[in-house]
C-alpha cells in the first residue's frame, strides 16, 4: 500500500513499516512515511500523535542507547538525526496543524506539554519557564473544549514556578482569552449535539450533525456580523473540515465540494481584497484537490475542478495530462454512471479548447486540440458502450461536441466540419427528439450566416438579391420530420418566424404547408398521448395502493402508526364534512367554489440567474402576456436569485419557456420547466421537521423548498412535498424510497409528486355495498346477522366489532354483493325488530377526519378515575375543576402545519416538562394546543419556558423564501386559544384578498353546543364567544374562584405562574390557582378533552 487513503490506512501502513524496522535506515524510511502521511492527511490528529510519539521514542532510545541490533555508528547517527530540538519542534508542528480541532486537539497538546514540563522539572531555567508560559498563553488564546482544564494547568504551573507574577499573568491570560471563550460558547450547542450523537453510537446521526455544523460554520464565516473574528472563524472552520474529512465524512463527495468551494471563493476574495482572512491561512487549491480526488475518485466535479485549477495555476500540458490520465485510470470514475466521466472529459476538452483559442496559442497547442477533442469524444463513446452497451446514446447536453464545434468554427474556420458534427448528433434519437437540440443547431447556423454576411462574402445562395440562410431553414425541415420530438409546437413557431424574417414568399408558403400538416399530426399524437395517460390513470386507480394524500403512516411491519392514546380506526380517513342530508362528503382545505385541483408539478417553471433584488412585480412584468401567474416563490442567493413560478395551465408553462435567454435588468434569465422536481414524501418520523427532511435529502442535490400541509381539517396528515432545484436531484432523491429510518421503525416513501395519480376510493364502502347496522342484541353472532341480511341478497361478509373483553358492541358491518342489494336491505330491514331491538340499517360512511390530536399519559392520581365495573367511579374522588385549570396551560401561535409530535419535541427542547403532561391536545384550527400537567409546579415551569420559543413557520406572502419563516410561541388562557381564529394562508397571488376576509368572517361566527364529560359528571353549555358555564350535576356551585365583573375568568399572567412555581414545592394550591374563575376552570378542563 504505497499510497494509502485515509488516516486509518496511513496509520496501518506505517505501523507495518515500524514492525519491520530493524536498523537506522529502516527507521528513517518510517519517518519519511509519516511525513508523507501528514502531507496526505494534514489535519489528522491520529497521524500526528503517532508521528510525534514515534519520533520522540527514537530520540529517547538513541539517547539511552536502547536499540538492540544497532551498531555504535548507527546510534551516533541516530542521535544526530533524531535530536531533542527536532522532537520538540515536531510536537509543535503537529499541534499547530490540529490546534483548531475544538473537541480533541487537547489530546496532542496534553502529551506535548507534559513532556515540556518533565524537561523543565529536570532542569529549571528562566528560559524554560518563559517558553512554557508562552506555550500556555498561546494555547489559552485558542478555543477548545478543555479550556478550563488548560487554565487550571497553567494556574498550577504559575503557582510552582512564578508565584510573584501569578495574578498579573492570570489576569492577562483571562483578558486575552475572551475571544476564544466567546468563539467556543458560540459553537458549544453544536459540540454538545455532536458528542451526544457519538455517545449514542449512531453513525448516521454523527454524519448529519457534522454536515449541519459545517453549513453553520460556513454561514458564520460569511456573516458580516462576525467579520471582526474572521481569521479565527476561518481556522475553526478548517479545523472542523479536518475533523469531518479525516473521520465520518472522509468519503462524502458533497463535503469535499463544500470545502473546495470555500477555499476557492476565499482565494477569489483575497485577489479582490474582499477577504479579511490572511493569505497564509488559506490552503493551496491544488494540494486540496489532490487529496479530494484520492478520497472520492468517483467524483467528476472534483476531477473537473482539479484540471481547471491546474490550468489556472499555469501547470504544463504534461502535468494536466497526468491528472486526466489519473482520472481515467481510476476504476471508480464511472461508479455512479457516466455523469462523472462526462464532467471530467468536459473539463479536459475545455482546457484543450482554451489553450488552442488563446491569442498566443502555438501550432502545437492547436494541433493537440485538433486531435485531442475528437479523440475525447470517441473515448467517451467507447466508455459508454462498454458500460451500457447499445443503450448508451451519449451526453444529453452534448458538451464535448459543443466544444469541438466551437473550436472548428472559431479557430479552424471549418464550417463544414462543424456542420458534420451537428449531422452526426441529429442521427442519435436522444438528441433528435429534443426541441432544444434543433434550436441550438439553428442558432449556430444563424451565427454562421451572420458572420458570413458581415464579411461581405456569402457562401449561401441569393434569392431576389437578398442573402438567404438556407442551412438554417434546412434544420427546421429536418426537425419537423422527426415525429417524436418533444415540443414540436415551439419548433413550428420559430420556423414560421424565421421564414417570415429571411425567406422568400415561395419558401414561406411551403413552410405554412409543412406546419399545417405537422400540426394535424401533432394534434393526433397529443390525443393519443392523452388517451394513454387516461388509461394509465384508470389502471392505477384500479390497482391497490395508497392515497396520494391524507393517508395513515405505516411502519415496516404494516401496522398503522397513530398518536399515543388515539383510537384505532377501521380504515384511513379523508377530510370530510357533513352535507345538508347528514351524509359526509370530502372536504377541501379551502372550501370556496368548485375550483379544479392545482397541478403545480406540471404548470411550474424555473427562472434562474435573476437579479438579487427581483420582486414578484418584476417577475409579473417579465412574464406578462405569457400566461396567468398563480404563484411566485423567490429564493435569493449570493449575487442572484431563483424563482419558482406556478402558472395557470401546462400550456401557459410551455409558453413562458419562450422567455428563456431574455434580459431582466442586466441579467440574462434562464427559463426551464420545473416538471419532475417535486417529490411526495411520507412515512418519516412524526417529530421530523424541515431541518430533518433537508438533512435526509441533502446529498441528493439542492433543495428549493419543503411544503407541509395544513392540519386544520385533519391532524393525521403526515406528509410533505420536497421541491428540488433540478430534475437530477429529485431523481436521486427517489432512490431513497424505501429507506429504513430509526432502526427500521419507518420505511420512507419518496416518489415523484403527481396530482393525477391520486387514486379514487374503491372497495365495498366506496361502491355503497357496505352497510352499518346499529342496535343489535349484545349476544348476536355472525351467522345470525348473515341469516337476516341474506333475505335481501348475497352477503359477502359480516364483521362484528368487539371489545377487548370479546363482547360485541351492538353494531355490525355487512357487505352485500351489489349496490342494489344493499339498497334493498336498507329498505326492508331498517327499523326491523330483531331480538326485541329495533335495528337501524344505513350505508357505511368513512369516519370523520379529526381536527384535534390528543395524547394522554398514563393516568396519574390527579386525573379523573376510570369508571368501575358497575359504571360508577372508584372511591378516589375526582379532581376539582379549579385544580384542573391550575394545572392547564394553552400554547398559542402554533403553525397549523406543526404536528403534535413535532410540537412536543420543540417544547421538550425548550425545557418544558412534557413528560409530566397528562393530556396534550393540539388545535390546529385555533393555532395552538392545550396541555394539562400532573402538577401545578410543572404547569408553572412550562409557562415560563414556552414564551419566546421560536419555531419554523410557513414563509410570508411576499414570495421570498430565503428560509422558513420564524414565529414565537406564547402562553395564554384556554379562552384566548378558542377565541383565536387560526391562520389563513393563501399560497397564490392570483386571488383577490376578499376571499380570505370572507373566510375569516365566517370563522368568527359564534355558536353554542352541549358538552358532556362522563368521567367528571359535569355538564356545561359552551358559548364560543363568552364560555359561560352552568352548575355541576352534583350540586356544587363551582363558584369558589374569583371572576371578573363581566363573568370572564381572571387570566393567569407569567408573574402568576412564576409565583406559583416558586411557592408550590409541596404541591399545594397557589394563589394563581385560587385566582382562576370557575368558568375558566371548566373551560380548561373541557379544552383538554
Amino acid at each position: 500500500m504505497a499510497n494509502p487513503v485515509g488516516e486509518d490506512n496511513w496509520v496501518a501502513y506505517v505501523d507495518q513499516l515500524r514492525r519491520d524496522a530493524r536498523d537506522l535506515e529502516a527507521c528513517v524510511r518510517v519517518v519519511e512515511a509519516f511525513r508523507r502521511a501528514t502531507l496526505a492527511e494534514p489535519g489528522s490528529l491520529k497521524v500526528w500523535i503517532e508521528y510525534c510519539e514515534y519520533f520522540w521514542s527514537l530520540y529517547t532510545d538513541c539517547e539511552h542507547a536502547n536499540l538492540p541490533g544497532w551498531s555504535s555508528e548507527e546510534i551516533q547517527m541516530g542521535r544526530e538525526t533524531f535530536t531533542f530540538d527536532g522532537a520538540l519542534n515536531l510536537w509543535q508542528e503537529g499541534y499547530e496543524a490540529v490546534q483548531y480541532r475544538l473537541d480533541d486537539s487537547h489530546e496532542l497538546w496534553n502529551r506535548w506539554i507534559s513532556l515540556e514540563l518533565d524537561c523543565l522539572r529536570r532542569t529549571v531555567t528562566e528560559a524554560g519557564v518563559r517558553r512554557i508560559t508562552h506555550l500556555f498563553k498561546d494555547r489559552l488564546a485558542v478555543p477548545h473544549a478543555t479550556w478550563d482544564a488548560t487554565s487550571q494547568m497553567f494556574s498550577s504551573f504559575l503557582s510552582e514556578y512564578n508565584r510573584h507574577g501569578y495574578e498579573s499573568e492570570m489576569q492577562r491570560v483571562t483578558n486575552d482569552a475572551k475571544q476564544a471563550k466567546r468563539s467556543y460558547d458560540l459553537r458549544d450547542p453544536w459540540e454538545t449535539k455532536l458528542a451526544a450523537a457519538r455517545r449514542a453510537a449512531d453513525p448516521d446521526a454523527v454524519r448529519n450533525v457534522l454536515s449541519e455544523y459545517l453549513e453553520w460554520e460556513i454561514r458564520t464565516l460569511k456573516s458580516k456580523q462576525h467579520v471582526r473574528d474572521a481569521p479565527v472563524n476561518f481556522q475553526i472552520c478548517l479545523g472542523l473540515f479536518s475533523r469531518a474529512l479525516t473521520g465520518p465524512l472522509a468519503a462524502d463527495e458533497s463535503t469535499w465540494l463544500d470545502y473546495v468551494v470555500l477555499i476557492s471563493t476565499t482565494h477569489s476574495d483575497l485577489k479582490t481584497g474582499r477577504s479579511a482572512v490572511p493569505a497564509a491561512l488559506v490552503p493551496n487549491m491544488l494540494d486540496l484537490l489532490q487529496r479530494a480526488v484520492r478520497h472520492v475518485p468517483w467524483s467528476g466535479p472534483l476531477w473537473a475542478r482539479y484540471i481547471l485549477s491546474a490550468e489556472e495555476a499555469g501547470l504544463m500540458f504534461t502535468d494536466i495530462e497526468t491528472i486526466k490520465h489519473a482520472a481515467t485510470d481510476s476504476a471508480q470514475l464511472d461508479r455512479d454512471g457516466m455523469a462523472s466521466v462526462l464532467e471530467m472529459y468536459a473539463a479536459w476538452c475545455g482546457y484543450l479548447k482554451r489553450s488552442a483559442m488563446k491569442a498566443s496559442a502555438t501550432e502545437e497547442e492547436i494541433d493537440v486540440a485538433e486531435v485531442g477533442l475528437p479523440s475525447a469524444i470517441e473515448d467517451v463513446r467507447h466508455w459508454g458502450k462498454r458500460k451500457y452497451g447499445d443503450q448508451y446514446q451519449g451526453d444529453p447536453d452534448y458538451r464535448l461536441e459543443k466544444i469541438l464545434i466551437q473550436f472548428l468554427t472559431e479557430k479552424k474556420d471549418d464550417i463544414e466540419g462543424a456542420r458534420q458534427v451537428w449531422e452526426e448528433l441529429s442521427r442519435v434519437p436522444l438528441h433528435a427528439n429534443s426541441y432544444d437540440f434543433w434550436l441550438n443547431w439553428y442558432l449556430w447556423e444563424m451565427m454562421v450566416f451572420s458572420a458570413a454576411r458581415s464579411k461581405s462574402r456569402s457562401p449561401v445562395p441569393l434569392s431576389q438579391g437578398l442573402p438567404v440562410p438556407t442551412f438554417a431553414t434546412r434544420v427546421f425541415n429536418r426537425a419537423l420530420q422527426v415525429r417524436t420530438v418533444d415540443w414540436p409546437e415551439r419548433l413550428m413557431e420559430v420556423y414560421l418566424r424565421h421564414c417570415n424574417d429571411y425567406e422568400p414568399a415561395e419558401t414561406l408558403r411551403e413552410a405554412h404547408d409543412t406546419i399545417y400538416k405537422t400540426r394535424k399530426g401533432v394534434a393526433k399524437r397529443r390525443a393519443r398521448e392523452a388517451a394513454q395517460a387516461a388509461q394509465a390513470a384508470a389502471e392505477a386507480a384500479e390497482a391497490p395502493g395508497m392515497q396520494a394524500e391524507d393517508q395513515f403512516m405505516t411502519d415496516v411491519d404494516g401496522a398503522t402508526s397513530t398518536s399515543p392514546g388515539s383510537k384505532r380506526k377501521r380504515e384511513s380517513t379523508p377530510d370530510v364534512e357533513e352535507d345538508a342530508t347528514g351524509h359526509k362528503r370530502a372536504k377541501s382545505e379551502a372550501p370556496a367554489g368548485d375550483e379544479p385541483k392545482r397541478d403545480r408539478e406540471n404548470t411550474s417553471i424555473w427562472l434562474a440567474d435573476l437579479p438579487v433584488d427581483t420582486t414578484q412585480t418584476k417577475i409579473k412584468q417579465f412574464l406578462h402576456g405569457y400566461g396567468r401567474i398563480v404563484n411566485i416563490d423567490i429564493k435569493k442567493g449570493d449575487g442572484s436569485a431563483v424563482a419558482l413560478v406556478e402558472l395557470g395551465s401546462p400550456d401557459d408553462a410551455r409558453s413562458a419557456l419562450l422567455r428563456d435567454g431574455r434580459y431582466l435588468g442586466q441579467n440574462v434569465v434562464r427559463v426551464s420547466p420545473a416538471t419532475d422536481c417535486t417529490l411526495f414524501v411520507t412515512n418519516y418520523p412524526p417529530e421530523a421537521d424541515e431541518q430533518y427532511l433537508r438533512g435526509l435529502f441533502e446529498k441528493c442535490g439542492e433543495i428549493f423548498g419543503v411544503r407541509f400541509p395544513s392540519l386544520k381539517y385533519n391532524t393525521k396528515r403526515r406528509f410533505c412535498y420536497v421541491t428540488f432545484r433540478t430534475r437530477a436531484a429529485a431523481a436521486a432523491a427517489t432512490k431513497l424510497d424505501g429507506k429504513s429510518l430509526e432502526s427500521g421503525k419507518y420505511r420512507l416513501v419518496a416518489k415523484f409528486s403527481d396530482p393525477a395519480a391520486r387514486q379514487q376510493r374503491h372497495g365495498a364502502q366506496a361502491e355503497e355495498r357496505e352497510l352499518h347496522v346499529v342496535n343489535l342484541p349484545r349476544g348476536v353472532s355472525d351467522d345470525d346477522v348473515r341469516g337476516i341480511f341474506s333475505k335481501a341478497g348475497r352477503v359477502v361478509s359480516v364483521r362484528l366489532p368487539r371489545t377487548m373483553a370479546g363482547h360485541t358492541t351492538g353494531t355490525a358491518f355487512v357487505v352485500m354483493e351489489t349496490r342494489e342489494e344493499a339498497k334493498e336491505a336498507i329498505g326492508t330491514l331498517d327499523k326491523l325488530i330483531f331480538g326485541q331491538h329495533p335495528i337501524k340499517v344505513e350505508l357505511s360512511r368513512p369516519p370523520v377526519a379529526k381536527t384535534t390530536a390528543t395524547t394522554r399519559a398514563a393516568r396519574p392520581s390527579t386525573m379523573s378515575p376510570e369508571p368501575g365495573p358497575s359504571g360508577s367511579s372508584t372511591s378516589t374522588p375526582p379532581p376539582a375543576p379549579a385544580d384542573i385549570a391550575a394545572r392547564t396551560i394553552a400554547v398559542l401561535n402554533v403553525p397549523d402545519t406543526m404536528t403534535d409530535a413535532r410540537l412536543r419535541t420543540v417544547l421538550a427542547a425548550a425545557g418544558v416538562p412534557v413528560d409530566e403532561a397528562v393530556k396534550f391536545v393540539l388545535h390546529p384550527k385555533h393555532g395552538g394546543a392545550v396541555i394539562e400537567f400532573a402538577t401545578q409546579a410543572a404547569a408553572g415551569k412550562a409557562s415560563l419556558a414556552v414564551d419566546g420559543v421560536e419555531v419554523d413557520a410557513p414563509a410570508g406572502p411576499d414570495g421570498i423564501s430565503d428560509g422558513a419563516g420564524k414565529r414565537k410561541l406564547k402562553t395564554g388562557t384556554v379562552q384566548e386559544l378558542f377565541r383565536a381564529k387560526g391562520e389563513k394562508r393563501v399560497d397564490r397571488i392570483d386571488k383577490p384578498a376578499a376571499a380570505s376576509s370572507q373566510a375569516s368572517a365566517s370563522s368568527s361566527e359564534s355558536g353554542s353546543g352541549l358538552i358532556c364529560d362522563t368521567d367528571q359528571h359535569h355538564v356545561c353549555y359552551v358559548d364560543a364567544a363568552a364560555f359561560t358555564f352552568c352548575a355541576r350535576k352534583d350540586g356544587g356551585s363551582g363558584s369558589g374562584a374569583a371572576q371578573l365583573s363581566n363573568g370572564e375568568p381572571a387570566a393567569k399572567s407569567n408573574a402568576d405562574f412564576k409565583k406559583m412555581f416558586l411557592s408550590s414545592a409541596g404541591g399545594g394550591q397557589s394563589s394563581a390557582a385560587a385566582g382562576t374563575g370557575a368558568d375558566g376552570e371548566k373551560a380548561a378542563q373541557d379544552g383538554t378533552n
